[in-house]
Formats: structure tokens, C-alpha cells, sequence
């Protein structure tokens, strides 16, 4: 009688460190497009406005920091699909499952026991929480880019709470529905897949989002867009509207010299 065959186990995948290091840089190149927007957006406004205008991105970083962390994550890239739309917040809430391995959470564990993501779909491995913070760096930027449509209109206050509103209620379900396998993705279950079919779990015809254009600049724009009409004008300008262009002063001008004439 022959001895049962045991397969052997799949070996855990290693971590590419080339993949590593491309990644750790190109983080820390987006990361300074915040400061770098700070910079240009504070050189457009008034004197007085400079201070608030920048730090509305460097609080942008701090704010989006925190949710990102907590629920961002897991609502752009969690496990669970909700509709299409979003992902489970709480799957992996405050990274659980992604800076550390946690049974039924962690997706794919690497050979040192880190959870890891083939992010390039090519059997590239990365650490899962090197991941985070380069999708983090793109919501800080996304947030940041609306503060432009409303510089001298808002307390610095009220746009840390906007940051908070609007990373969870808008950024992170179009981050899912492109970059975490949602609807406007080339997953089996996207638009792209219902319209084009699909084969091997995946659209036939998938769409590309070519340097986040569609969770980035254009959820930005159309942001910015509404909250400038929402905001209306500055009070400056409806004074100016109302006093005439150059205000009191020139009417008072106008005034004396019809005084003056004889």
C-alpha cells in the first residue's frame, strides 16, 4: 500500500524590495504637493488671508490623517463590498489587519509574517500598511486642493470639519468604487463588466484611471465648484458691489467738485 501524497503548503509570498522603495518614494513625492499647494494657494490671497489659506492644507493633512486611518482605509480597500459603493468600515478600522497580521482579517501574509499587497498585479509584494500611506497621501491632496474655491470665506475650524465630511461621505466610496474594486472599476461586478462582459473575474474592457484623475481632480473640482456657490461670495466684494467700484471715497470726489464749480 502507497503512502498518501501530502501537497505542499503555497509558499508566503516575499516583499520586492525594489517594489518597496519605488513606492516609499513615490509617497513621499505626493505627500509634498500638499505643502507645495500651501505655498501657491497662500501667494494668491490677500496679506491677511495667507495664514489661514495655508493652513487649511496643512490642517487637511492632520484631519485626513486621522480618518484615514480609522475608517478611511478600510471603506476604500476593506474586504467587505457594500453595493458597489463602499466597503465595510469597520473591517479593518484603525488599520486592524493591515500593520499587523489578524486571522480572517489580513488578506495575504507575507513570509515574515506581515501582511502584504500585490498592488501591480503581477506578483509584486509590498506591505499592506506601505499601501495605506500611499492612498493616504492622495486624500490629503484631494481635500487640500478644495480649500482653494473658498479662500477668505471660511474659519479654519469649520474646514477641519468639512475635511472629516467630506473624506468620508464623497472620497471614499469613489476611492472604492475605482481603486478598490467598486462600481466604476474593471471588477467582475463593475459597470465595466455588465456593459462590456468579463472573463477570469474580471471586465473585459476595463477602465483606466490615469493618475487618479477621476477620484482626485475631477471629485475635486466638482467639490470645489459647489462649495463656491454654496459660499457665495466674499463680503468685500458684495461691499464693493454695493458702495459702487472704488467706494465712498469717489463720491465724495464727485461731490466737491460740483461744490467747487460756479
Amino acid at each position: 500500500m502507497s503512502p498518501a501524497i501530502t501537497p505542499l503548503a503555497a509558499t508566503p509570498p516575499s516583499i520586492d524590495p525594489a517594489a518597496t522603495a519605488f513606492m516609499i518614494i513615490c509617497a513621499a513625492l505626493v505627500l509634498l504637493m500638499t505643502p507645495g499647494l500651501a505655498l501657491f494657494y497662500g501667494g494668491m490671497t490677500r496679506a491677511k488671508s495667507v495664514l489661514n489659506m495655508m493652513m487649511m492644507s496643512f490642517g487637511a493633512m492632520g484631519a485626513a490623517g486621522v480618518v484615514y486611518v480609522l475608517w478611511g482605509y478600510s471603506m476604500s480597500f476593506g474586504g467587505s463590498d457594500i453595493g458597489g459603493v463602499l466597503a465595510n468600515p469597520f473591517d479593518k478600522f484603525g488599520l486592524r489587519g493591515v500593520a499587523s497580521t489578524v486571522e480572517g482579517v489580513t488578506g495575504t501574509v507575507g513570509a515574515d509574517g506581515m501582511p502584504v499587497i500585490d498592488v501591480f498585479g503581477a506578483d509584486v509584494f509590498i506591505p499592506e500598511v506601505l499601501f495605506a500611506g500611499f492612498q493616504l497621501t492622495f486624500a490629503i491632496i484631494t481635500v487640500a486642493l478644495i480649500s482653494g474655491a473658498i479662500a477668505d470665506r471660511a474659519k479654519f475650524s469649520t474646514w477641519l470639519v468639512f475635511v472629516a465630511i467630506w473624506l468620508t461621505a464623497v472620497y471614499f466610496p469613489i476611492a472604492h468604487m475605482v481603486w478598490g474594486g467598486g462600481l466604476l472599476s474593471g471588477a467582475e461586478r463593475s459597470v465595466a463588466s455588465w456593459m462590456f462582459g468579463s472573463s477570469n473575474g474580471a471586465a473585459d474592457v476595463a477602465p483606466i484611471d490615469f493618475a487618479g484623475g477621476t477620484v482626485v481632480h475631477i471629485n475635486a473640482g466638482m467639490a470645489g465648484l459647489v462649495l463656491a456657490v454654496v459660499a457665495g461670495r466674499r463680503r468685500r466684494d458684495l461691499d464693493r458691489r454695493r458702495r459702487g467700484a472704488h467706494g465712498d471715497r469717489s463720491r465724495r470726489l464727485r461731490h466737491d467738485d460740483r461744490t467747487r464749480d460756479p
